[in-house]
This record gives structure tokens, sequence and C-alpha cells, in this order.
């Protein structure tokens, strides 16, 4: 039952797994984008350290994509998904019982932790490299349409999950801050949950390895596309998760348990809007889909920047949340399309890996723009930089058509 819902026709059934274990990260990425910057904040830190730490976060997670572009075809990836999933879990663990920021610096760049809205982890090429082996043309644009759109919902009950601490609090006498940890052990569980899902994956054939290969003859394309992404992702990282949660505790003074209901909301916007891009992208093409969803969102959040009013900024945003998220599937399948497939890991890990290392770089910025007081413009850059990089990927890549 569960199989046939969330499996579209024409798609393996080895596929549900890593659907699945989709779900659970990002449920936990979902409240952990809203509660870094509360939990930070309550042990005595302010935005530059809050900003300083989701970088590291974004940083670690590109060196350790940069490792399984440049090295991963050596081993399958079954197993590097399955030390990705034991990663996790530690990391939980390990970053609810720290309280110094080196201690939690150092988790940070190492383990897997999330501030943003979207999964820019070690776990994005090595997914996208197995789904992409489980169907074929428009059945393929649908299982990432699929896979997208179950991160979108699992992450927005993430987001309303984050009113659980107050609650664990109240309930069992324990302070706000003890509250906040059970959270990231509760994201350590969850590691746990899906170690057992990568597990049960179908095993590795012993010549795996050697049908995967770095990149040979779909360089340039890689190569440009991974350049232009890098500037969405710069941008993005302006305005992470966990930074427009600061915004808005520090624009309108919003509680956590209000900002977990608007991210909530926003998360399901953003997941209804990609049930579209499929018979979307099947009418008006992959690039074009990309491009005139993003714009709009752009000029949203630009406006957010300027609401005179806490309930304009969020219908812009929530307007945003409709029609950002609508690239996902798209750029996905466009990337798994345009090259061949033994290069498909390699191209997933080399786009992602200046996503990863250009967003890593927003946090920071962000909040020190933050920490100075000039809360409107990470949001402004972020909307400007993104309808740049939409108009340069149109133009690239407009006449460009993908394989079946």
């Amino acid at each position: 039952m569960i199989a046939r819902l969330l499996l579209p026709p024409g798609v393996q059934a080895s596929a549900l797994p890593l659907l699945l274990a989709r779900a659970l990260r990002a449920f936990v990425d979902g409240y952990v984008a809203v509660l870094l910057p509360a939990y930070l904040l309550a042990l005595g830190f302010g935005p530059w350290e809050v900003g300083v730490l989701a970088t590291a976060t974004l940083l670690g997670s590109a060196c350790a994509t940069l490792a399984v572009g440049a090295w991963g075809h050596r081993v399958h990836h079954h197993r590097l998904i399955s030390g990705a999933a034991a990663l996790m879990a530690a990391t939980g663990f390990s970053f609810g019982l720290a309280s110094t920021f080196w201690p939690l610096l150092v988790i940070a760049f190492v383990g897997t932790l999330n501030p943003s809205s979207g999964d820019v982890s070690v776990f994005l090429p090595l997914e996208h490299a197995r789904l992409a082996e489980c169907a074929e043309g428009d059945a393929r644009t649908s299982l990432f349409a699929r896979y997208s759109l179950l991160g979108s919902l699992s992450a927005a009950l993430g987001a309303l999950a984050a009113a659980l601490p107050s609650h664990i609090s109240a309930a069992t006498g324990l302070s706000a801050v003890d509250g906040l940890r059970c959270m990231f052990g509760l994201y350590g569980l969850v590691g746990c949950g899906v170690w057992a899902l990568y597990r049960s994956l179908p095993p590795p054939h012993e010549a795996a390895p050697q049908q995967r290969t770095p990149l040979g003859t779909s360089r340039p394309t890689v190569v440009r596309l991974a350049a232009l992404f890098s500037v969405d992702s710069f941008a993005g990282g302006l305005v992470v998760n966990a930074l427009l949660a600061l915004w808005l505790f520090k624009r309108f003074d919003m509680s956590v348990a209000s900002a977990g209901q608007f991210f909530f909301w926003s998360g399901l916007c953003a997941a209804a809007s990609q049930l579209a891009a499929p018979p979307l992208s099947r009418r008006i093409g992959l690039v074009n889909t990309m491009v005139f969803t993003h714009i709009p969102a752009s000029l949203c959040l630009i406006g957010a920047a300027f609401a005179p009013s806490i309930w304009a900024a969020l219908g812009l945003l929530i307007v945003r949340a409709l029609l950002s998220s609508m690239d996902v599937p798209a750029r996905s399948a466009f990337v798994m399309s345009v090259v061949t497939p033994a290069e498909r890991a390699a191209a997933a890990s080399f786009t992602a890996v200046p996503r990863s290392l250009a967003s890593a770089a927003g946090p920071v910025i962000g909040a020190g723009l933050f920490a100075a007081g000039m809360l409107a413009a990470p949001l402004v850059a972020c909307g400007v930089l993104k309808i740049a990089y939409d108009l340069a990927i149109w133009r690239s890549f407009k006449d460009v058509k993908p394989s079946p």
C-alpha cells in the first residue's frame, strides 16, 4: 500500500527506502532550521555566532560532497550512504550534549546538520544517483518530484514540531535549553532509522564501482551548470531557514512556536507547488519551469524585506514558497538527463559541491548584516542574485534538449 502510494508508475520498488529516508531526514531538518538559532541564542550566543555555525554546517557538507564526487566512484554508494546515516546519528547526540562554541563548531562542520530549506548534504548526490537508476524518462522526473514533495511535506511537519521543546519543558520540568537538547537527541534517533532504511536497499553488485566513472564527455555541461548553481546557492545561503527564522525573531519579535507554524505552512505550500512541476515541465520544458517560476518568487522575497507589517511579510513569503520550489525536481531531472548514465553520481556530486560551498558563504554574511542592523539587506541581495541566476541559466540552456 505504501509503495503504491509513494512510487509513481514505472519506478522500481528499490526507490521506496530512499523516499522514506528522505522524509525522515527532512522532518528533523525542518525543526533544526527553526530551533538552531533559538538553541544558540538560549546558550548565550549572538547572531554572528549563529551565522558562523550555520556556515560551518554547509561548508562541512560541501567538503564531504566533494570527497564523494572525487573518490566516491571507487566505492559503491550503498556503503557511503550507510556511513552518512551513522554520522547523522552521531551528529544529533553530540550536538545536544555540547554547550560551548568550539565543540559546537567542530560538530557542525563534521556532522550533517542542515540549517536550510533544501537538502545540501552529502546525502543528496548519493540518493540522486541511486534514484536515477530506478526510473527513466518522464517517470524519472515524476520520481524526483515525489522525492522533493516528500521532503517538503516532512520538513513542514518538522517545522511544526519546533513547538515541542516548550511542551517537553512544561511536562517534565526541564529547563528551556534541556527541552531543546531533547530535539537534537531525536535527530540522532532518526539517524539510526535512516541507517536501517539504507541497509534494506538491494546489495551492490560486484561490478558496480567500475560501472560509474568520473566526469568525462559531460564535463563542460556540468561545469557550466555548477557555476550557475553556485550563484543560486550563495543567494539562498543569505536567507537559509535558520537565518529567516532569526530575521522573524529580530524584525517582528516572533516566538519560536509561531515561527514553526509559519514554516509549516510555507513548507506545505512548497510541497504542493512541486506537484505541478512534472506536468508543467512536460508542457514548457525543464529549463523554462526552473526559470519562470523562480523569478516571481525572488520578487516576493524582495518585497517581504520592506513589508510594513508581519502579515504582509508572511503573505509575500507564502507566495514565494508556492513558487520557489517548483524548480527543484526539474533541476534534478535536468542534470541527470544531460549526462551519461555512468557519470550521474559524479555529476550529482560536482553540481552539489559548488552549491554547498557557495551557500556556506551566505549565512555568515547574512548574519553579519543582521548584527549590523541591516535587516533588509540579506533578503534583497538574495532576490537580486537569484533573478540574475535565472536569466543566466535560461540564456545558457534554453535550447538544450535533455535525453529521454
